[in-house]
């Protein structure tokens, strides 16, 4: 308890700092707006074109490669296809740091290829809720999702140089919460980070989610929330979804992240 306790209130902490760097990057897009730097902010539209475009950022990336990859395991044939460019970027001497979410762990084709790169000299992490996908090149260029388009298939290329230190500081603020990946378990969550993702699913079932909404966010399937909130529901002694969220938020045991 007290260890799930003590995790609340560092999520506190995070969020706060999250907040503060989201209003940095909001004032430096208006400076950049005011200031006609627009095209340092491109539209790539189409999947074959966004992957052309990534293929050869990451072939033309010489020092640093920085991912974060929500949504849990990857289908196996995109992970055949990463697996070469990035074993090839690793060998050029290029490090490189990536962020995925603890369910990768359970997921055997994700955890096979995250245990190649590591080998090769690549660094993965993990945490229970990935902030967004994120590709960072060298710092000179990043690619992100559209935020107002909500279509998977439109990504901006971002070049603005303040715009890529907000991104990278993100990074390195979501990196430094993330738990390594030096061991590869096979099928079972070590159990500090079944707290980690018994907690995340707490947290988002007292704001409201559904349980096909919290999989989403957390990239895992369903029944597997299912069976946290199964699990939740014997240690509070709940008969229904009503009750376990009043019980959680009376009992203290979990706050909303929301103000």
């Amino acid at each position: 308890m007290d260890r799930m306790e003590r995790a609340i209130e560092e999520r506190k902490d995070s969020l706060a700092t999250l907040r503060a760097s989201i209003a940095r990057a909001q004032d430096v897009y208006s400076d950049s707006s005011g200031r006609g730097d627009s095209h340092l902010i491109r539209v790539v539209q189409g999947s074959h074109a966004i992957s052309a475009t990534l293929s050869a950022a990451v072939h033309a990336c010489r020092e640093e490669l920085l991912t974060a990859q929500p949504g849990g395991g990857r289908p196996q044939e995109l992970l055949d296809k990463a697996l070469a460019s990035d074993l090839e970027a690793i060998g050029r001497g290029i490090v490189q740091r990536t962020i995925y979410q603890h369910t990768i762990r359970s997921h055997q084709p994700t955890l096979t290829y995250a245990e190649q790169i590591v080998r090769a000299g690549g660094e993965v992490r993990t945490l229970d809720e990935v902030f967004n996908r994120l590709i960072v090149c060298d710092r000179k260029i990043a690619f992100i999702p559209d935020p107002a388009s909500e279509r998977s298939e439109i990504a901006l290329a971002v070049e603005h140089p303040g715009v890529i230190r907000y991104l990278v500081s993100v990074f390195e603020h979501v990196w430094q919460r993330a738990s390594p990946l030096h061991t590869f378990p096979g099928s079972r969550l070590p159990p500090v980070l079944i707290d980690e993702v018994r907690l995340a699913i707490l947290r988002h079932m007292v704001n409201g989610y559904t349980d096909e909404a919290i999989a989403a966010r957390l990239g895992m399937s369903p029944r597997s929330v299912a069976n946290h909130m199964r699990w939740a529901a014997e240690l509070f002694g709940s008969r229904s979804r009503a009750q376990l969220a009043y019980l959680i938020a009376k009992s203290g045991f979990l706050e909303e992240a929301s103000e």
